[in-house]
């Protein structure tokens, strides 16, 4: 019996594994959109100026943001970082306040997400609060 509770053992962290690789496949897929969004819209000013858009928003199929909020995750500001780590690798010069905006939608293109930047170089208090598309 010890070798059958081994074996569920095994097969319960295989199946827990291969769940969390298929969740985590969508954040690093995101992540590499954000980045490809930042690298397309980069504009060079001269030899050692590249100006890049400093506003972000992530338009999530409106079941996806719901379970993400749900849980108090902080997903904007982890976006957030990892792109002011890439824009920093880069050598990019933010537009203004680097901000990575999360929202839900009822339709988006490829049924997960939307993304769109834009460069904002003075936000106003709550100009980004709230707005749900």
């Amino acid at each position: 019996m010890g070798t059958l509770s081994r074996w569920e053992r095994a097969i319960e962290r295989f199946e827990r594994s291969l769940f969390a690789k298929a969740q985590s496949s969508e954040p690093v897929e995101l992540l590499d959109a954000l980045r490809r969004e930042c690298d397309d819209h980069a504009v060079v000013c001269s030899l050692n100026r590249v100006v890049v858009p400093n506003v972000y928003t992530v338009e999530l199929a409106r079941d996806v943001f719901e379970e993400l909020t749900q849980h108090g995750e902080s997903v904007g500001q982890e976006l957030t970082d990892t792109l002011a780590r890439h824009g920093e690798s880069k050598g990019y010069e933010w537009a203004g306040p680097l901000t990575v905006r999360i929202t839900g939608a009822t339709e988006v293109p490829n049924g997960r997400y939307r993304l769109t930047s834009r460069p904002m170089s003075r936000i106003e208090a709550g100009a980004l609060a709230g707005n749900s598309s």
